[in-house]
Protein backbone atom coordinates (compact mmCIF):
# COMPACT_ATOMS: atom_id res chain seq x y z
CA UNK A 1 0.00 0.00 0.00
CA UNK A 2 1.53 3.31 -1.02
CA UNK A 3 1.09 6.73 0.51
CA UNK A 4 -0.74 7.91 -2.58
CA UNK A 5 -3.67 5.68 -1.61
CA UNK A 6 -4.40 7.92 1.35
CA UNK A 7 -5.50 11.53 1.61
CA UNK A 8 -3.95 14.17 3.81
CA UNK A 9 -6.05 16.93 5.31
CA UNK A 10 -3.33 19.43 6.14
CA UNK A 11 -5.81 21.74 7.85
CA UNK A 12 -6.22 19.07 10.50
CA UNK A 13 -2.72 17.58 10.27
CA UNK A 14 -4.25 14.19 9.49
CA UNK A 15 -3.15 11.14 7.57
CA UNK A 16 -6.17 9.53 6.02
CA UNK A 17 -5.39 5.93 6.86
CA UNK A 18 -7.77 4.10 9.08
CA UNK A 19 -9.00 0.77 10.32
CA UNK A 20 -12.06 0.07 12.39
CA UNK A 21 -12.07 -1.21 15.96
CA UNK A 22 -14.56 0.08 18.50
CA UNK A 23 -13.85 0.33 22.21
CA UNK A 24 -16.37 -0.46 24.87
CA UNK A 25 -18.48 2.52 25.83
CA UNK A 26 -18.57 3.78 29.37
CA UNK A 27 -20.38 7.11 29.09
CA UNK A 28 -19.64 10.16 31.19
CA UNK A 29 -18.16 9.28 34.53
CA UNK A 30 -16.56 10.99 37.52
CA UNK A 31 -12.79 11.26 37.68
CA UNK A 32 -12.46 8.57 40.30
CA UNK A 33 -9.17 7.14 41.62
CA UNK A 34 -7.87 3.98 40.02
CA UNK A 35 -4.56 2.39 40.91
CA UNK A 36 -2.49 5.59 41.03
CA UNK A 37 -2.37 6.96 44.56
CA UNK A 38 -2.33 10.78 44.93
CA UNK A 39 1.35 10.89 45.91
CA UNK A 40 2.58 8.63 43.12
CA UNK A 41 4.32 10.35 40.25
CA UNK A 42 2.90 9.16 36.96
CA UNK A 43 5.33 8.95 34.05
CA UNK A 44 5.24 11.49 31.26
CA UNK A 45 5.29 9.74 27.89
CA UNK A 46 5.52 10.19 24.15
CA UNK A 47 3.74 7.59 22.04
CA UNK A 48 4.21 6.94 18.34
CA UNK A 49 0.54 6.77 17.49
CA UNK A 50 0.81 5.29 14.03
CA UNK A 51 -1.80 5.75 11.38
CA UNK A 52 -5.27 4.44 12.22
CA UNK A 53 -4.25 1.33 10.27
CA UNK A 54 -2.13 0.56 13.33
CA UNK A 55 -5.30 -0.60 15.08
CA UNK A 56 -5.06 -3.71 12.87
CA UNK A 57 -1.41 -4.25 13.74
CA UNK A 58 -1.78 -6.83 16.51
CA UNK A 59 1.87 -6.57 17.51
CA UNK A 60 1.80 -2.80 17.85
CA UNK A 61 -1.48 -2.79 19.79
CA UNK A 62 -0.20 -5.55 22.08
CA UNK A 63 2.95 -3.53 22.70
CA UNK A 64 0.91 -0.50 23.68
CA UNK A 65 -1.27 -2.60 25.97
CA UNK A 66 1.74 -4.20 27.64
CA UNK A 67 3.32 -0.79 28.16
CA UNK A 68 0.16 0.58 29.78
CA UNK A 69 -0.05 -2.38 32.16
CA UNK A 70 3.52 -1.75 33.30
CA UNK A 71 2.66 1.80 34.40
CA UNK A 72 0.40 2.80 37.29
CA UNK A 73 -3.13 3.24 36.06
CA UNK A 74 -3.85 6.96 35.75
CA UNK A 75 -6.74 8.87 37.27
CA UNK A 76 -6.94 10.92 34.05
CA UNK A 77 -5.01 11.44 30.82
CA UNK A 78 -3.86 14.76 29.34
CA UNK A 79 -3.31 14.20 25.62
CA UNK A 80 -1.23 16.43 23.33
CA UNK A 81 -1.69 15.11 19.78
CA UNK A 82 0.13 16.10 16.59
CA UNK A 83 -3.27 16.40 14.95
CA UNK A 84 -4.47 19.44 16.88
CA UNK A 85 -2.43 22.59 16.38
CA UNK A 86 -4.30 25.63 17.65
CA UNK A 87 -3.37 28.94 19.28
CA UNK A 88 -3.91 29.91 22.05
CA UNK A 89 -3.71 26.72 24.07
CA UNK A 90 -7.15 25.17 23.72
CA UNK A 91 -8.81 22.43 25.72
CA UNK A 92 -11.12 19.94 24.04
CA UNK A 93 -14.48 18.70 25.22
CA UNK A 94 -14.87 17.98 28.92
CA UNK A 95 -17.78 15.62 28.28
CA UNK A 96 -18.12 12.59 26.04
CA UNK A 97 -18.65 13.80 22.46
CA UNK A 98 -18.17 12.11 19.07
CA UNK A 99 -14.62 11.54 17.89
CA UNK A 100 -12.99 13.90 15.42
CA UNK A 101 -12.62 11.86 12.21
CA UNK A 102 -9.78 13.91 10.75
CA UNK A 103 -9.55 12.05 7.43
CA UNK A 104 -11.72 11.62 4.37
CA UNK A 105 -12.38 9.26 1.48
CA UNK A 106 -12.71 6.02 3.45
CA UNK A 107 -15.39 3.36 3.78
CA UNK A 108 -18.22 4.32 6.09
CA UNK A 109 -17.29 1.84 8.81
CA UNK A 110 -14.24 3.92 9.62
CA UNK A 111 -16.50 6.79 10.64
CA UNK A 112 -18.34 4.61 13.13
CA UNK A 113 -15.45 4.01 15.52
CA UNK A 114 -16.08 4.85 19.17
CA UNK A 115 -13.86 5.71 22.11
CA UNK A 116 -16.35 6.94 24.69
CA UNK A 117 -13.94 7.94 27.44
CA UNK A 118 -15.41 10.06 30.21
CA UNK A 119 -14.76 13.78 30.03
CA UNK A 120 -12.31 15.37 32.44
CA UNK A 121 -13.73 18.70 33.67
CA UNK A 122 -11.73 18.62 36.91
CA UNK A 123 -8.52 18.15 34.92
CA UNK A 124 -9.46 21.04 32.63
CA UNK A 125 -9.93 23.27 35.66
CA UNK A 126 -6.57 22.18 37.09
CA UNK A 127 -4.76 22.83 33.78
CA UNK A 128 -6.17 26.35 33.75
CA UNK A 129 -4.95 26.87 37.31
CA UNK A 130 -1.44 25.73 36.42
CA UNK A 131 -1.28 27.96 33.33
CA UNK A 132 -2.89 31.02 34.88
CA UNK A 133 -0.75 34.10 34.46
CA UNK A 134 1.51 32.53 31.84
CA UNK A 135 -0.72 31.29 29.03
CA UNK A 136 -4.16 32.15 27.75
CA UNK A 137 -6.34 29.03 27.64
CA UNK A 138 -9.41 28.69 25.42
CA UNK A 139 -12.12 26.03 25.30
CA UNK A 140 -13.42 23.95 22.40
CA UNK A 141 -16.32 22.19 24.15
CA UNK A 142 -17.49 20.27 21.08
CA UNK A 143 -14.12 18.98 19.85
CA UNK A 144 -13.75 15.24 20.28
CA UNK A 145 -10.53 13.25 20.39
CA UNK A 146 -8.73 13.00 17.04
CA UNK A 147 -7.01 9.88 15.73
CA UNK A 148 -3.68 10.93 17.20
CA UNK A 149 -5.38 10.54 20.57
CA UNK A 150 -7.81 7.66 20.22
CA UNK A 151 -5.63 5.31 18.15
CA UNK A 152 -2.97 4.85 20.88
CA UNK A 153 -5.63 4.90 23.59
CA UNK A 154 -7.40 1.98 21.92
CA UNK A 155 -4.20 0.00 22.37
CA UNK A 156 -3.33 1.23 25.85
CA UNK A 157 -6.71 1.58 27.56
CA UNK A 158 -9.25 -0.15 25.29
CA UNK A 159 -12.00 -0.06 27.91
CA UNK A 160 -12.21 3.75 27.58
CA UNK A 161 -12.81 4.01 31.33
CA UNK A 162 -10.22 6.71 32.09
CA UNK A 163 -11.17 10.42 31.71
CA UNK A 164 -9.28 12.04 28.82
CA UNK A 165 -8.67 15.71 28.07
CA UNK A 166 -7.00 16.87 24.87
CA UNK A 167 -4.86 20.01 24.79
CA UNK A 168 -3.83 21.72 21.56
CA UNK A 169 -0.26 22.42 20.45
CA UNK A 170 0.00 26.23 20.50
CA UNK A 171 3.33 26.62 18.71
CA UNK A 172 6.02 24.76 16.80
CA UNK A 173 8.80 26.46 18.77
CA UNK A 174 10.65 24.04 21.07
CA UNK A 175 11.48 26.26 24.05
CA UNK A 176 7.89 27.34 24.80
CA UNK A 177 6.69 23.74 24.50
CA UNK A 178 9.32 22.52 26.95
CA UNK A 179 8.26 25.34 29.29
CA UNK A 180 4.62 24.28 28.88
CA UNK A 181 5.48 20.75 29.93
CA UNK A 182 7.32 22.09 32.93
CA UNK A 183 4.24 24.04 34.05
CA UNK A 184 2.06 20.96 33.63
CA UNK A 185 4.47 18.70 35.57
CA UNK A 186 2.59 18.95 38.92
CA UNK A 187 -0.20 16.91 37.32
CA UNK A 188 2.07 13.88 37.46
CA UNK A 189 1.81 13.83 41.26
CA UNK A 190 -1.96 14.05 40.95
CA UNK A 191 -2.37 10.80 39.05
CA UNK A 192 -2.43 12.33 35.56
CA UNK A 193 -0.63 10.69 32.66
CA UNK A 194 0.77 13.39 30.36
CA UNK A 195 0.92 11.99 26.83
CA UNK A 196 2.56 13.52 23.79
CA UNK A 197 1.43 11.71 20.63
CA UNK A 198 3.09 11.91 17.24
CA UNK A 199 6.04 10.45 15.33
CA UNK A 200 9.71 11.29 15.77
CA UNK A 201 10.07 10.92 11.99
CA UNK A 202 7.17 11.80 9.71
CA UNK A 203 7.65 12.18 5.96
CA UNK A 204 4.56 10.97 4.09
CA UNK A 205 6.36 11.18 0.73
CA UNK A 206 8.71 8.39 1.78
CA UNK A 207 6.24 5.91 3.26
CA UNK A 208 6.69 2.43 1.80
CA UNK A 209 4.61 -0.56 2.89
CA UNK A 210 6.15 -2.96 0.41
CA UNK A 211 7.64 -6.21 1.78
CA UNK A 212 11.12 -5.10 0.68
CA UNK A 213 10.96 -1.64 2.29
CA UNK A 214 14.20 -0.63 3.95
CA UNK A 215 14.82 2.09 6.51
CA UNK A 216 16.72 4.94 4.82
CA UNK A 217 19.93 6.13 6.45
CA UNK A 218 18.53 9.56 7.23
CA UNK A 219 15.64 8.05 9.21
CA UNK A 220 17.90 5.72 11.18
CA UNK A 221 20.34 8.53 11.93
CA UNK A 222 17.65 10.92 13.06
CA UNK A 223 16.05 8.25 15.25
CA UNK A 224 19.40 7.43 16.89
CA UNK A 225 20.14 11.13 17.47
CA UNK A 226 16.71 11.70 19.01
CA UNK A 227 17.09 8.67 21.27
CA UNK A 228 20.46 9.83 22.55
CA UNK A 229 19.29 13.42 23.08
CA UNK A 230 16.14 12.31 24.89
CA UNK A 231 18.01 9.74 26.99
CA UNK A 232 20.21 12.54 28.34
CA UNK A 233 17.36 15.06 28.39
CA UNK A 234 19.62 17.33 26.39
CA UNK A 235 17.43 20.41 26.17
CA UNK A 236 20.11 22.42 24.38
CA UNK A 237 20.27 19.98 21.46
CA UNK A 238 16.55 19.31 21.42
CA UNK A 239 15.69 23.00 21.43
CA UNK A 240 17.94 23.35 18.38
CA UNK A 241 16.97 20.07 16.70
CA UNK A 242 16.18 21.77 13.39
CA UNK A 243 19.83 22.85 13.13
CA UNK A 244 21.58 20.00 14.97
CA UNK A 245 19.81 16.75 14.12
CA UNK A 246 21.12 14.65 11.21
CA UNK A 247 18.61 14.10 8.43
CA UNK A 248 16.09 16.48 9.97
CA UNK A 249 14.93 17.99 6.68
CA UNK A 250 13.94 14.57 5.36
CA UNK A 251 12.70 13.29 8.71
CA UNK A 252 10.44 16.25 9.37
CA UNK A 253 9.19 18.28 6.40
CA UNK A 254 6.73 19.65 8.98
CA UNK A 255 7.17 19.54 12.73
CA UNK A 256 3.82 18.91 14.40
CA UNK A 257 4.51 15.18 14.85
CA UNK A 258 7.84 15.72 16.61
CA UNK A 259 7.10 18.56 19.02
CA UNK A 260 4.69 16.69 21.37
CA UNK A 261 7.74 14.87 22.76
CA UNK A 262 9.06 18.23 23.95
CA UNK A 263 6.02 18.76 26.18
CA UNK A 264 6.57 15.34 27.78
CA UNK A 265 10.27 16.16 28.16
CA UNK A 266 9.46 19.44 29.88
CA UNK A 267 7.30 17.63 32.42
CA UNK A 268 10.36 15.54 33.33
CA UNK A 269 13.04 18.16 33.78
CA UNK A 270 12.63 18.98 37.46
CA UNK A 271 13.07 15.42 38.73
CA UNK A 272 15.91 12.92 38.47
CA UNK A 273 14.34 9.98 36.66
CA UNK A 274 15.03 7.39 34.02
CA UNK A 275 14.30 7.68 30.31
CA UNK A 276 13.30 4.47 28.53
CA UNK A 277 12.00 3.45 25.11
CA UNK A 278 9.21 0.88 25.55
CA UNK A 279 8.55 0.54 21.80
CA UNK A 280 11.11 0.88 18.99
CA UNK A 281 11.49 -0.14 15.37
CA UNK A 282 10.23 1.23 12.05
CA UNK A 283 7.06 0.95 9.98
CA UNK A 284 6.47 2.06 6.41
CA UNK A 285 10.22 2.16 5.87
CA UNK A 286 11.04 5.53 7.41
CA UNK A 287 8.57 6.00 10.29
CA UNK A 288 10.18 5.29 13.64
CA UNK A 289 7.88 3.67 16.20
CA UNK A 290 10.11 4.85 19.04
CA UNK A 291 8.04 5.78 22.07
CA UNK A 292 9.48 7.40 25.17
CA UNK A 293 8.82 7.14 28.90
CA UNK A 294 10.13 9.67 31.38
CA UNK A 295 10.03 8.18 34.85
Amino acid sequence: MQSGDFKLDRRKFSIGVLSGVASSATGIGAETPTTAAPNDRMPAIFVAHGSPLSIDDAGWMAGLGKWAKEMPKPRAILMISAHWVDRPITLGATRTVPLTYDFYGFPQRYYSMKYNAPGAPALAKRVKELLAGSDKVADAPDRGLDHGAYVPLLGMYPGAEIPVLQLSIPTMEPAPLIALGRRLAPLRREGVLIVGSGFLTHNLRTIDFSPTAKTPAWAAEFDAWAAESLRHRDTTSLTQYREKAPGVQMALPTHEHFVPVLVALGASLDVNESVTFPITGFMGGSFTQRSVQFG
